[in-house]
């Protein structure tokens, strides 16, 4: 059996200062999911998970960092700050020091402005995030690929995961523009996150439709495409954690994907993760573990 690092999913508590989502309209997952939550949702199958903030708040990303040290299955943290504040640069190397932070997460799919990550106000905030070895999560929608492409080329040695795909119209089935131009930041070098396509269906639909989205995830990204179940989100399709794994696993074969890469070894590899083969216990390198510059890759 695969042992599987989840590379995306969350905790929330809906008592956390300053929590704004999920609202009582998203029903499904309207309560607290906690680390005990987690253990009993993916039992025996998870042995790590990657931890990404849900809150656009300092408070969210205080509360992670501190639930993360005291649960060994959290392998490490993607939090959020503001990179606009005056004070980003010296937040982000306060919260780099932190054992099992990784990376910053700009929540851009929630903002109106699509070139939002490519104002000259937020240089300093990406300039720290680079200095301290952090990561990007690109949480955007098929609207930001083009401007993502151009921050990849202002941005060539900052390691940049785009999380959900890009979230594709799957509902209805629509592959282009989003097919080419995630094609493109895929030839740039960027990660790229198969999670969150299962709540892009409309209910109901079944998850073999995402087939053609798979297919070519797989293809393009190779070795740096990884699994992430986006729980507990994925509870609002329908689907608990297992069920999206099997799923994801049975396409992911289809498709020709490395299993062992895809649902384990890339987010280990990007986050810069300890594994259970480390010599060191509790050995956590920054440093994205084989990321190479994407300058020589650039035209």
């Amino acid at each position: 059996m695969t042992r599987v690092i989840d590379a995306h999913q969350h905790f929330w508590s809906l008592t956390t200062p300053g929590h704004s989502w999920p609202t009582t309209a998203e029903v499904a997952i309207h309560r607290d999911f906690l680390p005990q939550d987690l253990t009993e949702a993916t039992s025996p199958a998870l042995v790590g998970t990657i931890l990404v903030q849900s809150q656009p708040t300092d408070q969210d990303t205080d509360w992670l960092i501190a639930l993360a040290d005291r649960t060994p299955l959290v392998r490490a943290v993607v939090g959020w700050v503001d990179l606009t504040a005056p004070g980003a640069p010296d937040r982000i190397k306060a919260l780099a020091a932190a054992p099992k932070l990784r990376g910053l997460r700009p929540m851009l799919q929630s903002i109106p402005d699509t070139e939002w990550l490519l104002q000259p106000a937020i240089v300093p905030a990406l300039e720290a995030m680079q200095a301290t070895g952090l990561r990007l999560d690109a949480l955007v929608q098929p609207r930001h690929l083009e401007m993502l492409a151009r921050f990849v080329e202002r941005w060539p040695d900052l390691p940049i995961v785009i999380d959900h795909a890009a979230k594709p119209d799957a509902a209805n089935g629509t592959l282009d523009p989003w097919r080419a131009r995630i094609a493109t930041l895929s030839r740039l070098g960027v990660h790229c996150k198969l999670s969150g396509l299962r709540t892009e269906q409309a209910r109901g639909q079944p998850a073999a439709a995402l087939a053609p989205y798979v297919d070519h995830l797989v293809s393009a990204f190779g070795e740096r495409l990884m699994w992430g179940s986006d729980w507990p989100v994925v509870l609002m399709s329908g689907d608990d954690w297992h069920q999206w794994y099997a799923d994801a696993r049975h396409l992911a074969v289809q498709a020709g994907a490395d299993v062992a890469s895809l649902f384990s070894g890339a987010a280990t590899r990007f986050y810069g993760i300890a594994t259970d083969d480390d010599a060191a216990p509790g050995l956590q390198p920054h440093r994205c573990a084989g990321f190479q510059s994407r300058r020589r890759n650039i035209q």
